[in-house]
């Protein structure tokens, strides 16, 4: 059976001089491309949450440093180089840098170690930058490979936040394997939860699932355990924010509900995520950092109160689902399905 070609929509696009990048908080109002020509463009789009997601942050953040670096009027490599570190610094500051946005940014800074000239400098990070796209590209279409492998035809899959296309170079993570099914006509509806307070599953992981094609429904976050049993509900897949050492995960807060749920429901669930969300150096879930986030969440919609003034707020934006809930964590190099200490440092230390 032949593919289908379908329409996947993307975040960040490079064009030779500028960049293309999909304004994300007004989907699903409008579809804006911002067109992006200065690294001060770059940092106030990072900045004002324009761009989400850890992998198209970074890919940004690193077209970002090639258009300073294109731009860069320098007269000798020495100088370049000065230029280039002060760049990367105020890019670094447009966000509380994660890990993976600042490996992106001094990837590029190392990968001219060995220019001989300001122009192969310039060549040499503008082509940096593409390859962390495409990198991206791959090691999320094979999270998908793996993760359909675990699916079957007619399955009804659920999941929450956005883990999708718009926040990796393509595909997305927990939403690779429904990308691929469509592409690969093999029939699976997805169940999305509406994601609460910031609503990230409705405004963005339906639209960009809608745009290709694939059969998504939108429910509410507390209409979960009835879905799963009214629909039958075969699987679970969600993405991930940081995993620790021994499995434990965390992401958008409500998704530890639905590892409940799966459990009780003895249907599998899954954990969609690159190795570099793997953070060895966190033992355990307990220490994970769950930031809260801003109580006008909560209390307002819209900007229109809906809440008594005052009241007391806990907005935690991220939760975390034990390892023993958790029947797999689907990464681009397989699966590991047991034993998440010994299986992660395994999987880390053969890449």
């Amino acid at each position: 059976m032949s593919n289908t070609t379908i329409t996947i929509p993307r975040s960040v696009i490079w064009q030779d001089d500028s960049l293309k990048l999909l304004n994300q908080q007004i989907i699903p109002q409008l579809t804006e491309y911002l067109e992006l020509t200065t690294i001060d463009d770059v940092w106030d789009a990072i900045h004002t949450l324009k761009v989400k997601g850890t992998s198209a942050t970074s890919i940004t953040a690193a077209y970002g440093l090639a258009l300073a670096s294109l731009q860069d009027t320098s007269e000798s490599l020495e100088q370049f180089r000065e230029s280039l570190h002060k760049y990367r610094n105020y890019l670094a500051s447009s966000q509380t840098a994660a890990l993976h946005f600042i490996w992106a940014l001094d990837r590029l800074v190392d990968s001219i170690s060995d220019a001989k000239s300001i122009n192969e400098a310039k060549t040499t990070i503008v082509h940096e930058a593409i390859q962390i796209q495409v990198e991206d590209e791959e090691i999320c279409r094979l999270i998908g490979e793996n993760a359909l492998s675990v699916l079957n035809q007619g399955d009804r899959v659920m999941t929450i936040g956005h883990a999708g296309s718009l926040t990796t170079a393509k595909y997305g993570t927990a939403t690779a394997p429904f990308y691929l099914a469509k592409e690969k006509n093999v029939d699976i509806q997805v169940f999305v939860c509406e994601t609460r307070p910031a609503l990230h599953g409705a405004r963005l992981t339906t639209w960009e699932l809608s745009q290709a094609e694939v059969d998504v429904t939108l429910i509410t976050d507390n209409m979960a355990a009835h879905t799963i049993k009214a629909k039958k509900i075969n699987a679970i897949i969600v993405g991930a924010d940081r995993i620790a050492a021994n499995g434990d995960t965390a992401n958008k807060i409500g998704t530890y509900n639905l590892a409940l749920l799966a459990n009780a429901y003895q249907i599998p669930f899954y954990v969609a995520a690159p190795l570099s969300t793997i953070d060895p150096s966190i033992t355990k879930g307990d220490d994970l950092p769950i930031e809260e986030q801003n109580p006008k969440e909560i209390t307002e919609i819209q900007k229109i109160q809906i809440a008594p003034e005052g009241v007391k707020v806990f907005n935690p934006s991220f939760d975390v689902t034990p390892g023993e809930l958790i029947t797999g964590i689907i990464t681009e190099k397989g699966i590991l399905t047991s034993n998440y200490q010994e299986s992660i440092s395994s999987i880390l230390q053969t890449n």
